[in-house]
Order: C-alpha cells, then structure tokens, then sequence
C-alpha cells in the first residue's frame, strides 16, 4: 500500500488577517509620497539620479603612483534642490584612523585619495579638506541645484596603490586591481536622503545606474581587463592575439587568447611606449579594471538570451602557476549558462565577465576579483557566487550597506542552487550546511540573533554575516518551498523586471511577491526577516491508531521552516515525506501531520536538510 502523508493544520493563537509588516518611518515617507506602491510596484513619483563618467586612469607598474582625472554630468531628478553634494573617496579607508571593521597592516595604509583640483560648471573651485571626513566628503555648490537640473563636476586626483590587496590594490609588483578609485557622487534617493556611511572595509556599496567612458592608460605589454566593452581592440593587440580574442567571442570553445609564451616574449600588446584601454558602458552601477604584464588570458563564450541568440564572453586573466585558474574560464562559462536559464532563469545582462587573479573574492559587473584555490571545487563555487551578484546587485541597484540581505542572501541561494547540479543534492546540501547555515544554529549567543531586517550598517560582524547570507538565503528557498517553483519563479521575474535598474528595498521585494502569487505572505516575511525566529522543530506526540501515525510537531524556534518526516520500518526501508512552511501558516505553533504506514514503523525522525535544526535531540520518535 502506498504510503499516504496528509498535514491538519491546529491554529493555536494566530488571527485570520496576517501580521503587518513593520515599517520604519523613513520607509513610511516613501510610500506617503508616492514613489512606492504597496502592491510592490514603483510609484508615480518614484525617480533616481544619475551620471556620466568620463575618467583617465593612468597607472605605470611597477610605480605605484595612480593619477586620475575625471569630468561628471550629473542629473538631479528629484523633487528636491540639492545645495551640497556628498561625494565617495572610497580610497580612504587605507588611511591611518580611518574608521574599519578590522585591524590594518602596515602594507593596507596609504595617505588615501589626494583631490588635485575641483571644478564645477566648469569654474574651478577649492577643495575643502576636512581631516574628519574619511570615504564620504561634501561639495557645496555655489549654485544650488534645481529639481531636473545638472551639473558638470571635474577631478582631478592622484593615490598610492596600496601593497595589501583587498578589494583593490597590488596584487604583486606589476598586477594591479583597480576599484572604487574615482571620486564620484553619493546615491540620493527617496528613503534615506544621501547616502553619507563611511565605507569600513566591510559593508559593500550603494551605486546609482551611471554611463561610463574609462581610458587607463599603461606601459606596452600590460594587458588590461574591465568593466564595459573594450573599444578599438586592434590599435591595443598584436594581430594573432586579437584574432584569438575576436574568434573567443563567437566560440563554444575556450580559446588561450594569450598564452605563456605569448606574455614572455611580448607578443600581446602593441609596442606604444603606453597603451590606452579604453572601456564603455550604459547603464553601469559600477565599473572595475585589472592589469598585469604577466598573467593568462583564456575566454569563450555562450548564448545567454535563446530568443535572440545573444552571446556573452567568459574569460579568466591569471598566473600561469595558478592550476585552478586554467579552467576558471569554463566555469565562469558554465555559470553564464546556467544562471541565464535556470535560476534567477533571466539572460545574463552584460556582454561578458572576468574573473582576475587577486585575493578579495569580489564582484563587480562583467568582473571578479577572485582568489586562486588548491581544491577546484572553491574556485567553482566562488566563481558562481560572484558572478551570481550580478544580478543582485548590479541588475537590481540594490543598497548593499544598508541591506546586504538583498544581494549576499540571492547569490547565495543561487550558488546552493547551481551547486545542486553541478555536485548533486547531497554533497552540495552538505557543503552548503558547513559553510552558510551551521554558524548561526549552532550557536546560542544572541548577536546571532537578530532580525534579518535590521540594517547592516549598525551591525557588529558578528551578526553581519549570518544575517545577509545564511538566513537570508535559505529564506528565500524557503519561499521557494512554499510557493512551488513555477509560482517562485514568476514572483522573482516579475520583481527584477519591476525594479531592473532602479532601487529596490525589502519591502518592495515582499510585497511584489504578496501582489503576484496573490496570497497574503506577511506571515512567512514576519517570521524569516523582522523577529528573532530560529528553526527548532520538534516531535511533541506521536500518536497510533492502527496503520495511521498522527504526529504532533511543535515549532519551538517559530521558524516556518519546511522539513522532511522520514520514517523508517523494521524491515530496513524508509520513506520521506516533505513539508513546507505552509504547516506554520497564520503563526501557529504546532501542527499536526498524519502518516498512512505500509509495514511496521520502527521510528520517525525530522530533517531539514539545509535548514538545519537547532536541536536534532527533540526529533526522533522511537516506536516501543
């Protein structure tokens, strides 16, 4: 007899209308005024401002002076006159006092970001330097700057890489990582006014959707990556290396674009005393650069969008001695692939990416500054995290330092996701419980505790990290649980095409969910991201009459976590049967599942897989 599994779901104290979610009031304000819609939608009123970028870079291994200059547009499209603008210099946390997350090497500090000059509407202005202010500085404008009006604002600046590479900086002596390196100005938008958070080395970025125009300039035989189409690739490559840089566009196959040999004997580049690498791009959150004299460079390429045929390229810059790096090109292929038509199952948006040999494991669109790994299966699984932020929250201009959860929690869920097929569901199910779940179950410590919700930018590391990755990520599987793949997958699509290229808070994500699977989802939203829930499912009572098992489970951590009943007979076999978070629906807190038994049980036993219980103890049921 085929085993038969039906949850009766007991309502303990929960009313029939779900919980509200909370809403701080500066999120009240935007949704007051128009800009948002409660069923998830940008409002009438939204708007966001933007730029153009045009900047030079100019950088001369192994001299590690950087000078930059730099002219910016820049559109006030609020309904609000702007008198000062607030502007990032990133660079600045290398300086001494520079307020950090972590301790700094010597080889980290820097004097930072030194401002040469400063113009604005063309009319040359003084810098004013205020030793207080470190990553984020304001500019006074002469003339305040109306509602629909622009600016034109000009740097020129000048820096010292610094020797410890993080996000950026040296990577040896004539490998450079070039990020955050521009003056450029703050995210102004409807909620939270400038975006004025110093940047602590630890909390990532809040960008707006700019158009670039990067020169770097470099010494011949430097091979320079980065964000944006190359332009003019025949006055930078040698005739053969272009060939093979052109046919690794349009191929299946991965191509040694530049070969050992090549690099040694100066075959790459044309042979100017310097080079200019010139990038472009629309619409850009962000842009980052990477240049070596001495590095690999291996590309390929596949179709991302079916409809059109579009094709994106995979490539990988690195040490020859680097044995991962050698088939880093086909995993970040595979991830392209894979991510463009399975989950989130959008076309990768940009025409390429780069993975570049350096230390920070750090995306950046179409770039990612990855560490080398003696086990392959890292450098596949960094390779896929840091090409998923490409869609969150590059796709999605999404503010990482106030709500990290937004990005770190997608890319990883969809690094669990992809793992599924690239090792299996048990080795990945097991990888990912080691690395993204077992720290916050395991623990009892109440900075572990804190709901996901809560900004990152007032949290200490150690609530950090579980709450913008782990839990939120298994959240949003969660979700996935409940609603079924299908109705998930037509939530999140119609979420990322709602707010695709503009900035989109937590409560837009919930309530665009809410709005598209038609179901009231404030319960589970409550539960996974504004309280202190953890998951702890246990067996209250079990229950026999005759073949029928009723199961009392009661849900002591108040997570609506999803879990498996597994029963195991006498005769050696067993069975699981799943249940999703809808067992939890309305808040209650326990709940009843009844099993049709096909031979004799010799117990029963709760696993939930990647969302792991804090105490295995209470979930087993031993048959007497």
């Amino acid at each position: 007899m085929r085993l038969f599994l039906s949850a009766i779901i007991v309502s303990i104290s929960s009313s029939i209308n779900a919980q509200q979610l909370f809403m701080p009031r500066d999120i009240k304000a935007a949704y007051k005024n128009e800009t948002r819609q409660m069923d998830g939608r940008p409002g009438k009123n939204y708007w966001q401002n933007g730029a153009s970028y045009n900047i030079t870079l100019t950088a001369m291994p192994p001299d590690r002076n950087i000078t930059g200059m730099e002219t910016i547009s820049y559109s006030n499209n609020s309904r609000d006159t702007l008198r000062v603008l607030a502007i990032k210099l990133f660079l600045n946390v290398h300086k001494p006092g520079a307020p950090r997350d972590f301790p700094a090497a010597q080889d980290y500090l820097t004097s930072g970001t030194h401002i040469d000059e400063v113009t604005v509407d063309g009319k040359k202005i003084e810098w004013e330097k205020d030793e207080a202010m470190f990553t984020v500085s304001g500019l006074p404008l002469e003339k305040p700057l109306a509602p629909g009006s622009k600016v034109q604002l000009g740097f020129k600046w000048h820096y010292e890489i610094s020797k410890q590479s993080g996000r950026e900086g040296m990577i040896d002596s004539t490998s450079y990582f070039f990020a955050y390196f521009y003056p450029r100005v703050a995210v102004y938008d409807d909620y939270n006014g400038w975006d004025d958070a110093d940047f602590i080395d630890s909390r990532e970025f809040y960008s707006d959707f700019n158009d670039y125009d990067v020169t770097i300039k470099a010494p011949a035989n430097y091979i320079v990556w980065g964000t944006g189409t190359l332009q003019q690739p025949e006055k930078l490559l040698q005739p053969a290396i272009l060939q093979r840089y052109k046919q690794s566009l349009l191929s299946d196959d991965f191509i040694n674009i530049a070969t050992k040999d090549d690099v040694m004997n100066k075959k790459v580049t044309t042979q100017n005393a310097v080079n200019e690498w010139r990038f472009t791009g629309s619409n850009l959150p962000d842009v980052a650069f990477g240049m070596s004299d001495h590095y690999l460079w291996d590309g390929g390429s596949v179709i991302v969008d079916d409809k059109t045929k579009r094709r994106a390229s995979a490539q990988a810059a690195y040490k020859d001695e680097a044995k991962d790096y050698h088939s880093v090109a086909r995993y970040a292929r595979h991830s392209l692939d894979w991510f463009s038509h399975h989950w989130p199952g959008i076309a990768y948006p940009y025409e390429k990416t780069t993975i570049f040999q350096g230390f920070a494991d750090m995306e950046y669109p179409m770039m990612a500054n990855n560490s080398s790994f003696e086990d392959t299966s890292y450098s596949r699984f960094v390779t896929e995290h840091e090409i998923a932020h490409t869609y969150m929250p590059f796709y999605m201009g999404i503010n990482e330092t106030r709500y990290g959860m937004m990005d770190e929690g997608w890319a990883t869920a969809f690094e669990y996701l992809i793992g599924i097929d690239d090792l299996g569901k048990e080795k990945a199910t097991s990888f990912f419980k080691r690395f993204r779940v077992r720290s916050w179950i395991n623990t009892n410590s109440s900075t572990q505790l804190i709901p996901v919700i809560t900004p990152a930018d007032v949290l200490t590391a150690q609530g950090f990290g579980n709450n913008i990755y782990g839990k939120a990520a298994v959240g949003y599987l969660a979700m996935k649980d409940l609603l079924g793949d299908e109705l998930f997958k037509k939530c999140l699509h119609e979420y990322m095409d709602r707010w695709n290229g503009k900035h989109p808070m937590p409560w837009d994500f919930f309530y665009t969910f809410n709005n598209v699977s038609g179901k009231n989802l404030d319960w589970f939203w409550n539960k996974w991201f504004f309280d202190a829930s953890y998951i702890d499912i246990a067996i209250q009572s079990v229950k026999q009459e005759g073949k029928q098992y009723i199961l009392s489970l009661e849900n002591i951590g108040g997570m609506t976590a999803p879990v498996n009943v597994i029963v195991n007979y006498k005769d050696g076999t067993k069975e699981s049967f799943h249940q999703t978070p809808a067992i939890w629906e309305k808040d209650q807190k326990t709940a009843m599942v009844m099993v049709s038994a096909k031979s004799v049980v010799e117990s029963i036993v709760l696993d939930g897989e990647i969302f792991m219980d804090a105490n295995p103890a209470d979930n087993i049921w031993k048959n007497k």
